[in-house]
């Protein structure tokens, strides 16, 4: 982690490369830089000072201040020979510039920060001095404060002086920055947090990350840093540099501001209630409000969400609930005509006065949670009175904290809707919410216990219809997709005839995920694609996740038909729409993102993406995904060479149990640490375990994708017959380009194994693309063909640059004229990864003498003598 008193400087090298420019140029005399406080401007002007003297420019400095601009000439006074008379600065101005000139070509760079802070008289000299020559000008403005006169403004202006400004930073910015200063990457939510809460400006960032690493709220995970709930407050240096910008605005502001504070964004027309127009023009043109028209709605809110947080701090409870409820009988009076504004006025008597109407609670609730805002929709309905509590809130309320990871809370009152449901249509929707509640954060066990009692209560044809849709979904997502297919035959086409919406988008999902792990990946995505428009044609109906949770299967879909492009574009639009809302589809998005980058081949991202999916696992205590996310984490990072995380992941992994869904992939890390440690042949053996699951629980994807890792691994003729029974069961061109890639490398054809690679290559498969012409290229130099071999190597590499630094043993050169075996290759990368022969020996159940024989002829055949040979050549064949 970088010094967090001096930031690095991210985003400004254009305009640093624009100050050089300037420099050179002798016409040019000024460069100046403006923006509001906090993005840099001082930072920015000081690189330029430095950089110039890099140049081989004399520099100095004019320090500024509101005490030193009430005294004439008293920001330039060092720069006055002794005994000048400067009462009137032009007529001495020339022994001024006789002492400052240069006799060399290099130019005095003189840097001002603050411009407008200048007494006019200094203002006066600085410009004639640079107009002369004598000087060059960097200086510094805070946009929106006054100019200090008209020598001050005249020093910022004409044609030989370069203006900038600096904006905040971008999000993409923002997160290079936080990167460089905390030394590792940020999850998403996090940086998303940091960049919101502090508009990306510079000044703002770095004493919030200040603040919640002191109050330890920012804490690296081992993969990623991650932000608690509630840990923005920032530090009290910036609460008080806010302060004062608030002060500032005087105090006929203070009314609006904090009423914007709680309530906005307000109706212009509710703001001039509290402060006249005047007012208003006045704190726009400072900055601290943003005037915006919403349809023929002009609305008013607060240009920084830090003003807000600040505000809120400085106000009395008495004075917060004042304003609250003058606010909402505003609303009321003009009969709250518009669509949230029952939300609105209800969580503001809520915060006032702990209560409100329990019909408004009630319909707050439901507008709270068509918006996707779960933690507002249980802070509504925590609040309605016992007496008041139906089956339908309470299942709201459990539904809201499953979604924001309070899954024993939602069992809770959830077990309480199911007392208070009436009829079988209500008890079965109470039973889907528990069943999925259950399933993600408990066990397949009690989610099953959960489905038998329903079956057992409903007695109608609608109840048993939709229990059978609840087991399907269980079925799926327990690990038995072909049982799960048979349960869902029953789900209606048309999502208007199903007797609940919830029921059928939660079967909709499953159904998709069904299809995709079965292999018939093109009308998976179909299915999803039409679930996801319905969800939203739905969503003021249901209570069931967010809509982006139907992408998932179609997300997972498109990458395993290849079209690997399309599936990260989806899941890149899911979360963004996802936003910043809490759900429980989090997770589950972004495992199926690292999925997709895991198939392309680039470990890198996909490493990130789990580690994304893991922190959000435990923040809403979805342990049954975790298996999968940890076995994914752990092959990223071996593949990456870092075995130590590998094996944590590992460790971690054997901590959460087996949830079924795509189990034979679990095992995926555990193999991948054995490859890249040179345990070939325990790999394979892992891998053939793991696909076995695959079979017997009828999860071809998983299964295809656990043989192809086989014969990457030098197994190519024991698989390829079975990949290509596989590719025939599937749909799109994944499943057969494995198949393909199997039967190229059993039968070692150089030409086949091309093009091989320029299919998978074109599909974004870059890691088996880049393997596929490695292997093409030992092929030919074995059969003689140094050219073609040449060749092959160099698609190899073009295909291995895209695949973030991944080290595997396929991609691993197997010598020059005379390539290994794969024996001697299996033995060559154990003895390289450090392996004394007699583990070698025990590993591979052979004499420790058969071993030294095998490594005699590696020795040989690549031209070596010694084991730290050996390895040098081998980590050098990796990319």
């Amino acid at each position: 982690m970088q010094d967090l008193g001096r930031w690095p400087m991210v985003g400004r090298e254009g305009h640093l490369n624009s100050f050089r420019q300037v420099l050179a140029d002798r016409r040019s005399h000024s460069f100046i830089v403006s923006g509001p406080a906090g993005v840099g401007r001082s930072r920015l002007a000081e690189e330029c000072s430095i950089q110039a003297e890099r140049d081989g420019h004399v520099t100095g400095r004019v320090m500024t201040s509101k005490a030193a601009g009430a005294v004439p000439l008293g920001a330039v006074a060092h720069l006055i020979p002794a005994g000048v008379d400067l009462s009137d600065p032009r007529a001495n101005f020339a022994e001024v510039a006789a002492a400052l000139a240069l006799p060399s070509r290099s130019r005095r760079v003189m840097l001002v920060d603050d411009l407008h802070l200048l007494d006019s008289m200094s203002a006066m000299l600085l410009r004639q001095l640079a107009d002369a020559g004598v000087i060059f000008l960097i200086g510094t403005v805070r946009r929106g404060e006054p100019a200090g006169g008209g020598a001050v403004e005249a020093l910022q202006q004409g044609d030989v002086v370069r203006r900038v400004d600096l904006a905040e930073l971008d999000e993409r910015q923002a997160e290079t920055l936080l990167q460089q200063v905390l030394g590792g990457p940020l999850g998403r939510r996090t940086l998303q947090d940091l960049f919101s809460a502090s508009g990306g400006n510079v000044l703002f960032l770095r004493e919030l990350v200040r603040g919640a690493l002191d109050t330890q709220g920012l804490r690296f995970d081992g993969e990623v840093w991650e932000l608690a709930a509630g840990c923005l407050s920032g530090t009290p240096h910036l609460v008080e540099l806010i302060g004062a910008r608030l002060t500032d605005a005087g105090p006929d502001s203070q009314p609006v501001l904090d009423l914007l504070s709680l309530c906005e964004p307000l109706a212009l027309s509710d703001a001039e209630s509290v402060a006249s127009p005047q007012i208003m023009d006045e704190l726009e043109q400072a900055g601290l409000i943003a005037v915006a028209r919403d349809e023929r709605r002009t609305t008013v809110a607060l240009t920084h969400p830090m003003y807000g947080e600040v505000l809120r701090r400085r106000m009395t409870t008495l004075r917060k609930r004042c304003l609250l409820m003058q606010q909402a009988q505003r609303i009321e009076a003009c009969g709250a005509r518009r669509l949230d504004d029952p939300l609105r006025v209800a969580s503001w008597r809520l915060a006032a006065t702990g209560t409100a109407d329990p019909d408004l609670l009630v319909q707050a609730a439901r507008l709270a949670r068509n918006a996707h805002d779960y933690s507002q929709v249980v802070s509504l309905l925590e609040a309605v009175p016992e007496q008041h509590r139906t089956a339908q809130n309470s299942l709201l309320l459990g539904e809201a904290l499953f979604e924001v990871g309070q899954s024993a809370r939602a069992e809770t009152v959830l077990a309480e809707a199911d007392t208070q449901a009436v009829g079988d249509p209500e008890k079965m929707v109470v039973a889907v919410a528990r069943t999925m509640n259950s399933l993600w954060a408990a066990s397949c066990a009690e989610a099953w216990r959960v489905s038998d009692a329903a079956r057992a209560q409903v007695a109608s044809a609608v109840g048993r219809h939709m229990v059978r849709i609840n087991e399907g979904f269980l079925h799926v997502m327990s690990g038995a997709p072909v049982y799960g297919l048979e349960s869902l035959a029953e789900l209606e086409a048309d999502p208007s005839e199903a007797p609940d919406g919830s029921a059928w988008l939660m079967g909709s999902m499953a159904r998709g995920m069904a299809m995709a792990v079965s292999g018939n990946t093109l009308e998976a995505a179909n299915c999803a694609e039409h679930a996801y428009a319905v969800h939203h044609q739905l969503n003021d109906q249901t209570a069931l996740l967010h809509p982006v949770g139907q992408l998932v299967p179609l997300i997972f879909a498109l990458a395993e038909a290849g079209q690997l492009a399309r599936a990260r574009e989806t899941g890149e639009t899911a979360w963004t729409e996802l936003g910043k809302v809490n759900s429980a589809v989090r997770p589950w998005l972004a495992y199926h993102l690292a999925h997709v980058e895991w198939l392309a081949g680039h470990p890198a991202t996909a490493r990130r993406w789990y580690a994304e999916a893991a922190a959000h696992a435990r923040a809403h205590h979805a342990v049954k995904a975790m298996r999968l996310i940890m076995a994914g984490l752990a092959a990223s990072a071996a593949q990456l060479g870092d075995t130590a995380a590998a094996k944590a992941a590992l460790a971690s992994l054997e901590t959460y149990p087996s949830m079924g869904y795509r189990s034979g992939e679990e095992r995926l890390g555990e193999a991948w640490l054995y490859a890249v440690g040179g345990h070939i042949g325990r790999a394979r053996e892992t891998l053939a375990h793991a696909a076995d699951i695959a079979h017997s629980t009828g999860h071809i994807t998983s299964e295809s994708l656990l043989l192809t890792d086989i014969a990457r691994l030098g197994g190519a003729r024991e698989v390829s017959d079975q990949l290509t029974r596989l590719a025939k069961q599937c749909t799109g061109t994944l499943a057969v380009g494995r198949a393909r890639m199997a039967e190229a490398l059993a039968l070692d054809d150089p030409e086949y194994l091309l093009s091989v690679s320029t299919e998978l290559e074109a599909a974004g498969v870059d890691l088996l693309a880049a393997e596929a012409a490695t292997a093409a290229s030992t092929a030919w130099r074995r059969a003689g063909c140094p050219r073609q071999a040449t060749a092959a190597t160099l698609t190899a590499a073009t295909a291995a640059k895209r695949c973030e630094g991944a080290r595997t043993p396929a991609l691993v050169s197997r010598g020059p004229a005379t390539p290994l075996t794969p024996r001697e290759h299996e033995i060559a990368l154990l003895a390289a990864a450090g392996t004394a022969s007699k583990d070698i020996a025990a590993t591979l159940t052979l004499s420790a003498r058969t071993v030294d024989n095998h490594l005699q002829r590696v020795y040989q055949k690549l031209g070596i003598t010694t084991r730290r040979e050996l390895t040098d050549t081998f980590d050098a064949s990796c990319p």
